[in-house]
This record gives C-alpha cells, sequence and structure tokens, in this order.
C-alpha cells in the first residue's frame, strides 16, 4: 500500500504541476440559489434525569452543502471600543446591509464546525458548538409564515443566524444566558434573517429552544427544557405559550410577540384557543406521524414521533445519541457535520468538557473527542478548498499553500460517503461497524487521558494538562483520518473489482458534443424528496435496525480493521533511493551524450 501511495503521489505531483501550467478556465456564471429543500439541519435534546451518565446530551448537525471545517477558538480580550461586523450583504437569498455591534472585552473560548456557504451570507458561518462554560448549541431551521418572509424588508440589518450563535459561544455562561443574551441583541439591532431560525442551547442542568422569527419586527420566542424533557427540532418549534411569558421563569420572548399575532388577525384572545407559537408564526411538521416512507419530502424527520423514538431508548447513552446524529435516515450528503456534548455537572475541571465532532456526514465519519482544554486541531481538519465558495474561480493563496496541501478530513470522509452510499447494501454495514469499533477504542481510553489531565490541572500544572488533551485527540484525529482513507481504498477496490464504477445516467442536452461525465454535476433543482439525494438509508436506516433497535449495542475495537500498517502517512518519502535513481540516470544520459558526440565526429 505504500508503494501506491508513491505512486500515486508522483502522479498528484504530475497533474498538479499541469494544472499550475495550463490556461486559466473562464469561470461560469456562479448558479442561482435552489429553492431549498424540505429536509435540512436536526438537534436531539435529552434532559440529565433521562441519561445513563446524568449528563445533558445535545447532538445535532447543519444541513449546508459547503466546505466544513473545525476550529478551536481561543479566548480573547478585545480593546475598548472594538465591534463586530454582523448581518448580509446584498448577495444574500433575503438580501441585507452589513452593520457593526460593540464586541464584549472578553470572548470565551469555544469549538465549532465553520462553514462557507448559505443562503448568500458572509464566510465563515457556524451554527454553535460548545464553550468553555458548558454552554453547547445547535442551529436549526425553523421557516416562518410565508407572511412573515414577504414582510422581510430590503436592506434589513441585525444579526444573522449565524452571528447569534457564535455571540452565544464567545458570550453565554448557561443556556438561560444564551437566550437572555440573543434576545436582547434582536431587541436593540434587530434581525437578519433567511426566512426564520431557531436555535437549541443546552447546558449541565437545563435547555432552552430560541427562535427568531423574518419579518424585520424583531419577533422571538424561547421555552426552557427540564432534565426530563427530550426535544427534536426538526424544525426548531415552540408550542403553547403563556400570555404572562414576560412573568415565567420557563419562557421568554420578544415585547411585542403577543400583540403583533392580535393585530394581524393570527390569533383571536377570544377564541378560547391557546396561543401556540407553532401554528401562529411557524409553518406544518414536515413528514408523517409514526412510520414514513420513502416518498415523504421527509421521510422519518416528523418531531413528535422521533422524540418518541428518543423515550423509547430508555436511558440515553453518548453511544445512542452518537448513533441517533449518525442515523442515515438523515446524515447524508448535506450533513455537513456531526456533533454530540455530553453535558456533565460533576467535571473534574471545567477543561475537561467534550464536544465529540465528525468532520462531515456521521454516516461515514469517525466522531473525534475534543476537550475545552485542547488547543489546535490537526491542520487535516482545517479549512480547505474543497467546496469552498468562489475556489473555482480564483488561485491559492501563498500563504496557505501548507494547509492546502494537507489531506482534506472532509474531502475524504465524502469520497467515503459517495463510494458507501452508491450500494449501501454492499458497505454501509461495516464501514458503520469499523466506525463505531473506532469510537469504542477511544472510550476506552478518554477515561484514563482525562485523569491524567485532572491531576495536572490539580497540581497547577494547566499546560501540562492541555498539551495532553491536544495531543490526545490530535493523534485519534489522524488514527481516525488513516481509519477513513483506509475503508475508501478498501471500498473503492471492492467497487471496481465487483461492480465496476457506476456511469451517470445523465443525456446531455441536444446539441451538446460533452459526454456526460463532463456535464454539471450539481443535484437538478426543484427536487423536492431528500431521497433525490444521495444518501445511505436502506428503508429506515441501517439493515441491522434503527437506533431504537440497536439499543444496547457498543461498537466492537474488534471490526476495526488493521488501518495502521498499510496505511500510515508518517512514513518517510525514499529520499535516497530516488536520489540515487535520479543521480544515475543523470550519469547515464551523460555518458549516452557523450558516446553519440564521439561517433558523430
Amino acid at each position: 500500500m505504500s508503494r501506491l501511495r508513491y505512486r500515486f503521489g508522483a502522479l498528484g505531483l504530475a497533474v498538479a504541476v499541469s494544472v499550475l501550467t495550463a490556461p486559466a478556465a473562464v469561470a461560469s456564471p456562479p448558479p442561482q440559489h435552489p429553492r431549498p429543500m424540505p429536509d435540512k439541519s436536526i438537534a436531539f435534546y435529552v434532559g440529565k434525569n433521562r441519561t445513563e451518565s446524568g449528563a445533558t446530551l445535545l447532538g445535532g448537525f447543519g444541513h449546508e452543502p459547503s466546505s466544513h471545517w473545525l476550529e478551536i477558538v481561543p479566548r480573547q480580550r478585545h480593546e475598548p471600543g472594538s465591534t463586530i461586523t454582523v448581518g448580509a450583504t446584498e448577495e444574500a437569498d433575503l438580501p441585507g446591509r452589513l452593520t457593526q455591534i460593540p464586541q464584549v472585552p472578553e470572548t470565551a473560548k469555544y469549538i465549532t464546525s465553520n462553514y462557507s456557504e448559505f443562503a448568500g451570507f458572509p464566510a465563515p458561518l457556524t451554527n454553535g458548538g460548545l464553550n468553555e462554560h458548558q454552554v453547547a448549541a445547535r442551529d436549526v431551521w425553523s421557516d416562518s409564515r410565508p407572511e412573515l418572509v414577504a414582510m422581510t424588508p430590503p436592506g434589513q440589518t441585525g444579526p444573522n443566524y449565524s452571528d447569534l450563535s457564535r455571540i452565544a459561544m464567545e458570550r453565554a455562561h448557561t443556556a438561560r444566558e444564551a437566550v437572555q443574551i440573543l434576545g436582547d441583541l434582536i431587541n436593540q439591532y434587530g434581525y437578519t434573517t433567511y426566512g426564520g431560525n431557531s436555535h437549541l442551547f443546552a447546558d449541565a442542568n437545563e435547555g432552552w429552544v430560541f427562535i427568531e422569527f423574518a419579518g424585520g419586527k424583531g419577533l422571538w420566542a424561547a421555552q426552557r427544557l427540564g432534565p426530563d424533557d427530550v426535544r427534536v427540532s426538526y424544525p426548531g418549534y415552540i408550542g403553547d405559550f403563556p400570555l404572562d411569558y414576560q412573568r415565567n421563569p420557563d419562557f421568554m420572548g420578544s415585547p411585542n410577540l403577543v400583540d403583533f399575532a392580535i393585530g394581524q388577525g393570527w390569533w383571536n384572545p377570544g377564541s378560547g384557543q391557546p396561543f401556540n407559537i407553532q401554528q401562529v408564526y411557524g409553518t406544518p411538521f414536515p413528514g408523517h406521524p409514526g412510520k414514513s416512507t420513502p416518498d415523504d419530502e421527509a421521510p422519518w424527520r416528523h418531531p413528535p414521533t422521533l422524540e418518541a423514538e428518543l423515550r423509547q431508548l430508555g436511558r440515553v447513552s453518548l453511544v445512542d445519541m452518537q448513533r441517533m446524529v449518525r442515523d442515515p435516515r438523515w446524515s447524508d450528503d448535506r450533513s455537513g457535520y456531526g456533533q454530540v456534548a455530553e453535558l456533565k455537572s460533576n467535571l473534574a475541571h471545567p477543561e475537561l468538557a467534550t464536544l465529540w465532532v465528525a468532520t462531515t456526514g456521521a454516516v461515514t465519519a469517525p466522531y473525534i473527542p475534543l476537550h475545552i482544554g485542547a488547543e489546535t486541531v490537526p491542520p487535516e481538519y482545517s479549512q480547505h478548498r474543497y467546496l469552498t465558495s468562489g475556489a473555482a474561480a480564483n488561485y491559492l493563496n501563498p500563504a496557505y499553500a501548507a494547509q492546502e496541501a494537507t489531506r482534506s478530513a472532509t474531502y475524504v470522509s465524502k469520497r467515503l460517503l459517495y463510494y458507501t452510499c452508491d450500494r449501501p447494501e454492499v458497505f454501509l454495514g461495516e464501514v458503520t461497524r469499523a466506525l463505531e469499533g473506532f469510537e469504542a477504542q477511544m472510550l476506552s481510553e478518554i477515561g484514563d487521558v482525562e485523569q491524567q489531565a485532572a491531576d495536572a490541572y490539580r497540581t497547577g500544572d494547566a499546560q501540562r494538562a492541555r498539551a495532553l488533551l491536544t495531543d490526545w485527540s490530535s493523534k485519534w484525529a489522524m488514527d481516525g483520518l488513516d481509519l477513513t482513507e483506509y475503508l475508501v481504498e478498501d471500498v473503492e477496490a471492492r467497487t471496481k473489482e465487483q461492480f465496476g464504477i457506476r456511469p451517470p445516467g445523465v443525456e446531455p442536452p441536444p446539441g451538446v458534443t460533452a459526454k456526460a461525465e463532463s456535464l454539471d454535476m450539481s443535484l437538478p433543482e426543484g427536487s423536492i424528496s431528500a431521497r433525490d439525494r444521495l444518501n445511505c438509508d436502506l428503508g429506515n436506516g441501517w439493515a441491522e435496525g434503527t437506533t431504537v433497535d440497536r439499543k444496547g449495542q457498543l461498537g466492537d475495537p474488534n471490526a476495526v480493521p488493521d488501518y495502521r500498517a498499510p496505511t500510515r502517512t508518517d512514513e518517510p518519502f525514499p529520499w535516497l533511493p530516488v536520489t540515487l535513481a535520479a543521480a544515475l540516470g543523470l550519469l547515464l544520459g551523460a555518458a549516452a551524450t557523450l558516446f553519440l558526440r564521439r561517433r558523430a565526429t
């Protein structure tokens, strides 16, 4: 396998040289944003009284078809008068205007998955993550009713959904405080929308659903989730809402929340009907109660049905939540990453708080545990130009050459996704077993490394503790990348041997001489079903059963293939043999030239 790597590396170098010396292609106009698909980001909350460990669990992912990468953002101090830029430009789906709002004197450390494109908003974008105060956040779509979307003024201003997510990570000490901070920001500066959105915040004690509505009216609402609650945000939703919410500790909202609905005739206080946020300001749930079919526009995604699944799990474990986020019913080509936060109240040190992150859709990417005490991620998990906006129309900034030259963990996992989901009935089961077995290996070690770090913190050696946590997560991150690459090579070889590479079943338009392989590879606009997109769903998840069916099944370390020996990436390139061969070639060439010259004379 190593010899294959050197041959492929040489071929890649030759290709790179040819690309760099070739004439620049004319960039095609950027595609118009298609109508949003009805299946999007998702979040799962389980209160601490319903979990095996007594910790709050929060999991989910964002649904963005763009570049994704990991970042650990350090705690930072900011000069007096510092500001941050928020909002949107005229290029956004709902055009806006960028403005500045004050930055706080100190921002918290946090772990996040950044990405490069959504609805025309300026990058980098984020859906939250985990901060040093053990506040976790998930950002989830929540369509506002069409009349509100139509009211949204051109040139709207105020923080957008990503701005709010990032600010919550930078400033919030609790989930409740996250809601208070964002509500105050909207009350003061307004909100830049793409059509409505929500957040699900959690800490070790509780969760909060926060919804910000389109329309430019400053409307927002929030509801507390307690230790006995479960919630599936798909979309983010709130049901019945008390009219005295401003005096109720379990609810918060904008001052005009009720009066505006009455003024629009969307709710009549004399009707006897409760003031239901989802019915008044939102849109109907996607999917159907109970069992769905692949023909549904968003199959198996009905929130109350999924909440019933969570309850069927009984005491939910970390592995259960990881499996829920990984479920092939929704972890597919548009799943930008996977995140699971286990929020514990009894940490030996705050910097032992942990976010498990899959660099792209967890269905074909391993979760890597990142502690808040860790200081860096490997460059392979940092930003790469794969799926990054504008990359096809611009050359690389030389300052990023080394970073870009590393393997992209996102791209490698995407390759595994495309091969696996092309024939999931053949490959999905063993890929899942390998990933879960790999994660079981990490779970068997994590207690020891956390104890070592806790001992270092206790003796005042925070630097050593952080180095331990950084080295440990970085080692497993690179092992995870090697495992994923091993699986890609294995599935690729077997695909070619058993089936061949499936040709695209696309007919070129009349008069076009280019073959199908050279046509636009984008999913056609107008697709309305999640199953139109590349996915590994075998009818209702895995062939082996749903997350509920697999309750109690832990990953088997013996199911992990021996990826280290055949796919080592730290073997030195054989410079000496290559140099000697090159020198010998030059000597032979010189001797041949001299011989021919003598014959000619």
